[in-house]
C-alpha cells in the first residue's frame, strides 16, 4: 500500500513539472560557477564563512515584505494609531553573540533543523532592525492564525515549526498575490491550488480561505515529504516547485540534501531555509527583542454559519450592525463581497461569535433585505466594484472564442451573443473595450444560445492570402496622383512586413524613399511612400 501511495504521488509532482505550476516562484535555474556551495554548521558550531553572501537575500526579502505589508488587508486589519506605531519602531538594535543565537535556536527544540551560520544571522538582524514594525504586526496576526496551523498540522502529523511557512510566504496576509500569481497566505499557484481541490472562479478564490488552504498546504508539504524524504528540500520544493528541485539534483551529479544543491536552485531559494530559520528565531524571541505584537482591530473569537443561499455582505452589515471590511477580513476567500452560494452548493461564512445569535435569530430578515436589489430574479448579475469594472458570471455557460473581423466592435459582437460588451471586457480583460482585427475573443454563451448560433455563419470563409493582403492594403493606405501609395504604420509593423504587402516592393526601397536610417525608429501612425508598381 505504501508504495502505491508513493506512485501516486511520484504521478502527482510529474504532472506539475510537466505543466509548470509551482509555489510562489518560477525561475529558470542556470547554474552558477562561482557560487560557493555552502557547509552549514550544526546547531551548536558556527560557521561563519561557508555561504555566499552575493544572493543579497536581505534585499529579496525587503521587497516582498513591503509589497505584501502595503496592502488593503494589512491596512485595514489595525488601528492607525497601532500601524503607525509599529512602522515608526523600526530602529537599529545592537546584534548580540552568536552565542545566544545558537543557544535560543536549539532551545526550541525543533524537528527540522534550526542550524545557525552568517548568513542566519544577517536575516535576523534584517527582521530586528530594519523590519521591526512589520514583525509587530505579523506577531499580531499569528495569534489569529497560528492556532489553525497547528491544529491542521497536527491533523496529518506534519512538523509544528511548519506554521512559521507563511510568514516568509505571505508575511500572514490572506490576500496577497505575487508577481507570478501566487495567492493567500500559503500562496498557492492557480493550478496547484486547483490540484489540491481549491476552487477558483469570479467569486471565489479558496487560496485565500485560511481553513482550506491551510489544509491544501498541509498535503501538499506531506506529499513532498513522500518524494523527498528531507525537511529542508521539502521546504525548498514549497518555494520553487519541485521541478526545479530536480533540476538541481541532477546539475548536482544527484546529490540529495539542501546544501549540496544549494548552488544550483533559483536565488531566492538560496535564501529560503536561512530565512525559514530566522523566522523561527524572530517569531518565537521577538520580546527578548523588545517587540511587542500589534493587536488587529478584527475579532479573534469566531464562527461559522452554512449558507445555502446568494448573500451580499452589505445585507450582513446592515442588519447585524457589523462593518463590511470586517466581514472582508474575516472572509478573504469571497472575492466580490458576495457569497455565491446555492442548496446544492453550501458555503461558509464566518463572523464574531457574538453575532452568530443574532444571525440565526435575523436570518430571513438579512437574506430579504434589498433582494432584488443585490440579486434580481435571485440570480447573480453583472456588478460594479469601486473602479466600475464588472464581475459577470459565467455559471452553467459554455466557453467559445470569437476571431474580431474589420468593422467589429464590442457592442455589435455582444449584441450577436447577448451579452454586453462588458462581459467580453472583463472575459478578455480589454482596456476601455479596445480590440483590433484578428484579436482571439473569450466568449461565454448559454449552451442552448449556441445550438441556434451553430445555424448561422458565425465566421467569414477562409479567404486567399492575396485577398488578405489586398483588404489590409485598402485599410491603411491611400493612392495619390504622384505614383505613390500613402502606407499608416501599425503596432507590430515592420519594413519587411509592409514590403510584402505590395507587389514589387522591397524594404530597401521603402528605407531609401521615407529616408529611414534605422527602421526601429518606425512610428505608429507615422506615414509612408508607398512606390506604385504594375
Amino acid at each position: 500500500m505504501k508504495q502505491i501511495y508513493q506512485l501516486i504521488v511520484a504521478l502527482i509532482f510529474l504532472t506539475i513539472s510537466i505543466n509548470g505550476y509551482s509555489q510562489s516562484v518560477e525561475t529558470q535555474v542556470k547554474p552558477e560557477s562561482d557560487a560557493q556551495s555552502p557547509q552549514l554548521s550544526d546547531s551548536i558550531k558556527i560557521n561563519p564563512s561557508g555561504l555566499n553572501f552575493n544572493d543579497n537575500i536581505d534585499t529579496i526579502l525587503s521587497d516582498k515584505l513591503d509589497s505584501m505589508m502595503h496592502t488593503w488587508y494589512v491596512e485595514n486589519s489595525f488601528p492607525v494609531d497601532s500601524l503607525n506605531a509599529a512602522y515608526a519602531a523600526d530602529s537599529t538594535l545592537e546584534a548580540l553573540p552568536d552565542s545566544i543565537y545558537v543557544q535560543r535556536l536549539q532551545s526550541l527544540d525543533s524537528y527540522i533543523p534550526l542550524p545557525y551560520n552568517d548568513m542566519v544571522k544577517k536575516l535576523i538582524n534584517f527582521y530586528f532592525n530594519r523590519r521591526k514594525g512589520m514583525v509587530s504586526i505579523m506577531m499580531g496576526l499569528s495569534n489569529y492564525y497560528f492556532p489553525l496551523f497547528e491544529e491542521t498540522l497536527a491533523k496529518y502529523d506534519l512538523p509544528a515549526e511548519l506554521k512559521y511557512l507563511p510568514i516568509i510566504e505571505s508575511a500572514l496576509n490572506p490576500k496577497i498575490v505575487s508577481k507570478a500569481g501566487a495567492s493567500g497566505l500559503w500562496q498557492f499557484m492557480y493550478g496547484t491550488g486547483k490540484m489540491y481541490g481549491l476552487e477558483v472562479n469570479s467569486y471565489i478564490d479558496e487560496r485565500n480561505d485560511p481553513i482550506k488552504s491551510t489544509d491544501a498546504a498541509a498535503r501538499y508539504l506531506r506529499d513532498l515529504y513522500a518524494i523527498y524524504g528531507d525537511w529542508h528540500v521539502v521546504i525548498a520544493a514549497y518555494n520553487c516547485g519541485p521541478g526545479n528541485i530536480n533540476k538541481a539534483v541532477r546539475r548536482s551529479g544527484g546529490k540529495q540534501s539542501y546544501w549540496e544543491i544549494y548552488a544550483q536552485l533559483p536565488k531566492e531559494t538560496r535564501g529560503y531555509i536561512p530565512v525559514f530559520i530566522a523566522a523561527n528565531y524572530v517569531m518565537n524571541y521577538a520580546k527578548e527583542h523588545r517587540i511587542v505584537g500589534a493587536r488587529p482591530n478584527f475579532n479573534f473569537l469566531t464562527d461559522t454559519i452554512i449558507v445555502t443561499s446568494y448573500l451580499h455582505f452589505e445585507q450582513i452589515s446592515n442588519v447585524l450592525n457589523i462593518p463590511v471590511q470586517e466581514i472582508r477580513q474575516l472572509n478573504p476567500q469571497y472575492k466580490r463581497d458576495i457569497i455565491p452560494a446555492k442548496a446544492d452548493k453550501e458555503l461558509v461564512l464566518k463572523l464574531p461569535i457574538d453575532k452568530i445569535s443574532p444571525f440565526i435569530d435575523a436570518q430571513n430578515q438579512i437574506f430579504a433585505l434589498d433582494r432584488d436589489k443585490y440579486f434580481p430574479d435571485n440570480q447573480l448579475v453583472p456588478i460594479k466594484d469601486d473602479r466600475g469594472y464588472r464581475y459577470a458570471d459565467t455559471g452553467g455557460k459554455r466557453k467559445i472564442y470569437y476571431t474580431v473581423r474589420t468593422g467589429d466592435k464590442p457592442n455589435s459582437i455582444a449584441a450577436k451573443y447577448n451579452i454586453t460588451a462588458g462581459d467580453i471586457g472583463e472575459w478578455n480583460h480589454l482596456k476601455h473595450n479596445r480590440i483590433k482585427v484578428g484579436q482571439r475573443l473569450i466568449i461565454y454563451v448559454d449552451p442552448k444560445q449556441q445550438k441556434t448560433l451553430a445555424t448561422k455563419e458565425l465566421e467569414p470563409k477562409e479567404k486567399t492570402v492575396a485577398a488578405v493582403k489586398n483588404e489590409v492594403a485598402k485599410e491603411t493606405s491611400t493612392t495619390s496622383n504622384n505614383g505613390f501609395t500613402y502606407y499608416t504604420v501599425r503596432s507590430g509593423d515592420n519594413l519587411n512586413k509592409i514590403a510584402k504587402q505590395f507587389t514589387g516592393v522591397t524594404d530597401t526601397e521603402l528605407k531609401a524613399i521615407n529616408n529611414i536610417k534605422n527602421e526601429k525608429n518606425l512610428v505608429i501612425g507615422q506615414k509612408l511612400k508607398i512606390p506604385t508598381k504594375s
